[in-house]
């Protein structure tokens, strides 16, 4: 079973994208001439990805991959048109957590990604190779914390916990990049490792909290669950960036009184703060069944159909099901 970590290599790789577009863009579009190479550049590698995609891509297995999809093949669930699917979702209990989950992940990354030139350079970063180089970090951190820690969840079923301890360590991995100790001054250092920190903590929340929606809502159409996913988190963080560009401008400072304390922090991430800490309460709530896990597990809790049975008995499956469209 290793669904969250495929769903973190799906959702997530697009991330390897834009890390590379961190290090060969900000390298190239630096003029018009430039940027038209770059351009050109891309329209290659874009043309090279899709035929590798048209030869590659394979149907469904000829035989349903676990036990839920095997009963939902044998009960001929059919997927409602994508406006039923959405009302059925939010009717479901348990939805609308994960998607406050996924939602505040996919904000907090894609804000930090838009003003990483700003954030970098309140830490005193401010060549652009190192800024760029930065930023791709971040990029592969967040694939790479989904994987790891996906990876974890697929063995544990611990989504909740998982969710809310990463969402509580982006709360404090966040504070590093907009805090300023007026004593000590810049930190490049801890600011890098912040940065690294939060790709690896807030990266994993999207598709853990992709495939626990999906599980709440078994047996939904997987397709729609993320398509709504996507849609929220990426309307939301869309609407985020102007209030959060207006919130950089103002800092808060605490203890203004004792020098050696005395720090102050930027607005955008007290936003950001706030965020995760708010979306930490609202998921805590979280309490519903894992219907998808529930149907791919017996009654002793283990699983009813292990890989190599599964292997060998998948000719047998195939022709049994051979009739149906699969």
């Amino acid at each position: 079973d290793e669904r969250a970590t495929a769903t973190a290599v799906a959702l997530n790789f697009n991330q390897i994208g834009i890390a590379t577009a961190f290090l060969v863009g900000g390298s190239m579009a630096t003029t018009a001439p430039g940027l038209a190479s770059y351009f050109g550049l891309i329209t290659a590698f874009c043309l090279a990805v899709t035929i590798g995609t048209f030869v590659q891509f394979q149907n469904k297995p000829e035989a349903p991959p676990s036990s839920s999809e095997l009963e939902k093949l044998i009960r001929g669930e059919e997927e409602p048109p994508f406006v039923e699917s959405v009302k059925r979702f939010f009717a479901t209990p348990g939805f609308s957590r994960p998607l406050a989950a996924f939602i505040c992940s996919i904000s907090i990354t894609n804000i930090v990604g838009a003003f990483i030139d700003e954030v970098m350079e309140r830490g005193g970063i401010t060549d652009q190779l190192s800024i760029d180089l930065a930023g791709a970090g971040f990029e592969i951190a967040i694939l790479v914390g989904g994987i790891i820690i996906g990876g974890y969840v697929d063995r544990t079923k611990e989504y909740k916990t998982v969710t809310l301890a990463c969402l509580l360590s982006t709360m404090f991995v966040l504070i590093p990049l907009g805090l300023t100790e007026h004593a000590i001054g810049k930190e490049p250092a801890l600011l890098i490792f912040a940065l690294l920190g939060l790709g690896m903590a807030a990266g994993p929340v999207q598709p853990i909290n992709a495939e626990l929606a999906v599980d709440v809502t078994y047996p939904s159409d997987e397709t729609a669950v993320e398509s709504v996913q996507q849609i929220g988190g990426n309307l939301i963080s869309a609407l985020l960036v102007p209030i959060a560009a207006l919130a950089a401008e103002d800092d808060f400072e605490f203890f203004k009184n004792t020098p050696i304390l005395d720090s102050d922090i930027r607005g955008d991430v007290v936003l950001l703060v706030a965020i995760a800490a708010i979306t930490y309460v609202f998921f805590s709530g979280f309490d519903a069944p894992l219907k998808r896990t529930l149907a791919d597990c017996g009654d002793d809790d283990t699983c009813q159909v292990e890989t190599e049975k599964a292997n060998d008995d998948a000719p047998k499956l195939a022709t049994l099901f051979k009739s149906v469209t699969w």
